[in-house]
Parts: structure tokens; sequence; C-alpha cells
């Protein structure tokens, strides 16, 4: 179990959408202190949130901000960027930046700070997946989160020596600004903010948070001809 009350917390993506639900859940559940970023500076004037401006492509901005909040226990690995472009029609340098950001990116921070949560107990890293994860359909950003779920799956296992509990979140569609042109049902920020950390506090390693994503993930004992996201 990993406990948010009087913890020190990442959140990356934090000032808007599920990042910002997610600032507000873990204020709500006692944080004492929430490292909110963003790719650009902005200000929060809750005590408890220390905004930082961080770029996840960049080694060099995220290795500044696990020096400067070197008291981190818990980190969400939330920030990323949501293109449904397809891989052979769409623009090339797209594609990499997604990879960059959705999977690279996820990486620098955990590399950055897995000796900092080793050294404050172990403490625990949350990966923000996908529904797509396993669907096809969803071009560079359904293949990012295909590979940002094998990596999570690794990181499991590198990091259970320093007891750093590492939860992947899969979620289907959720009421934000990356899905508002997606015609299709979704769920609130703050209800999926919940979830998410009420499976971290129960010592989940993967959430489901919708019945879309459990229907998928129980669809990958069957054909491949069926893992195809619909969205219309």
């Amino acid at each position: 179990m990993v406990e948010i009350a009087g913890k020190n917390i990442v959140v990356t993506g934090g000032a808007r959408g599920l990042g910002a639900a997610l600032v507000q859940e873990i204020i709500d559940r006692g944080a004492n202190t929430v490292y909110s970023t963003a790719r650009t500076a902005f200000s929060d004037g809750r005590p408890a949130v220390v905004p930082r401006e961080l770029d996840v492509r960049s080694t060099e901005s995220v290795n500044a901000l696990a020096a400067s909040a070197s008291d981190t226990q818990i980190v969400f690995n939330n920030a990323g960027v949501f293109v449904f472009e397809p891989l052979l029609g769409g623009s090339l340098d797209t594609t990499i930046d997604t990879f960059d950001t959705n999977v690279v990116g996820p990486l620098r921070v955990a590399r950055a700070f897995a000796p900092v949560l080793a050294a404050n107990g172990g403490g625990a890293i949350v990966n923000m997946l996908s529904v797509v994860s396993w669907l096809a359909g969803a071009g560079a950003y359904g293949a990012s989160k295909a590979a940002a779920w094998s990596l999570t799956n690794s990181l499991r296992i590198e990091l259970a020596a320093q007891h750093t509990h590492v939860l992947g979140v899969h979620a289907g569609f959720i009421d934000t600004d990356m899905a508002a042109a997606l015609p299709v049902p979704k769920l609130s920020p703050a209800e999926v903010a919940r979830r998410i950390v009420d499976a971290l506090e129960a010592g989940a390693d993967e959430l489901l948070v919708d019945e879309l994503s459990t229907q998928a993930k129980a669809a990958l004992s069957g054909p491949v001809e069926g893992l195809t996201l619909s969205v219309g």
C-alpha cells in the first residue's frame, strides 16, 4: 500500500486536464507538497502546490526537476501528447515527437527520480497509459502507449529491488481538452483521478479505469482482428 497523506509528490502535466484533477485529489487526501509541472511557467495559489516548468523531452529539464524536488516520494507520469495521426499518412516528425513525449519522456522521469525515490524509502511511480495500448487504429498515439505499457511493466521489475511500486493506468476516454473532439462517452477527470489514487493506495500494479479498458484487456487472448479502436 502507498499512502498519499503527508507525502511529497510530483505530477507531470499537472496544470490542466487529468493532471489538474490528480493534483486536487492528492491535495484532498492530505499530500504535503505537490510539484505540479507544465511546459511553460504558470502559477497556482494553493499552499501545497509548487509549480515547476518541465519538458519531458529534455533530459536537462527532467534532471533539473529531480534536483529541485529531492524530497519526492511519489511520481505521477501524466504528461503526454494526444495526436490521432496515421502512421503512414501523417508527419514522421509528429510521430517521433509523440514517442519522445509519451515513451521516452516517462523513462527520463523514471531514470531521474529512481535514486530520489530510493533515498526517500522507495515510494511509487504511476504511469498514465491508455486503452489504445491494446487497440489498433490510433496511429502514433496508440503505438506510443503500447510501448509505454511495455516500459511500465519492465520498470516494475527493475524498481522492485528498491521497493518502488509501479502502477500502470489504462483508461478509455476522459472529458478533457485532449479528447474533446471525439464523439464518445467520457469519464470526468475527477472520477478518473479518484480511481487512480484509490488503486495506488490499495497497492495495485495495474488499473483498468473503465469498462472499455476491461474489455480491451480481455480481448488480448482473442483474434488480433478484434483489437481495433472504434470512435464512431
